[in-house]
């Protein structure tokens, strides 16, 4: 009989570990909340012809830092932009110009 607590304690334990740590773990954004917060930090003035975001997040370093990023683009006029943003901030981490 003393098995079967210590294997219900040990299964109770277990999932106390787990809903923990599932629940620390800060949520990514969805990548048309990430758009939505790149556009307003991008749009400024001028003429965009469009945005876009790609919906799976990647790695990326920038300065020794390592970041889970969502990348995008926006098209202006005669350019056009890269831009990666915090996948669980929506912060612009890094933005370019494509060539």
């Amino acid at each position: 009989m003393a098995w079967k607590q210590w294997l219900a304690a040990a299964a109770v334990g277990a999932a106390v570990v787990y809903a923990i740590r599932s629940a620390s773990k800060p949520a990514l954004l969805a990548p048309e909340q990430a758009l939505a917060m790149a556009k307003r930090a991008l749009g400024g003035q001028g003429g965009i012809r469009g945005f876009w975001i790609q919906s799976a997040p990647q790695r990326y370093e920038k300065d020794g830092w390592t970041y889970t990023v969502y990348r995008g683009g926006v098209c202006r006029g005669d350019e056009d932009d890269e831009f990666f943003v915090n996948a669980y901030t929506g912060a612009i981490v890094d933005a370019r110009p494509l060539s």
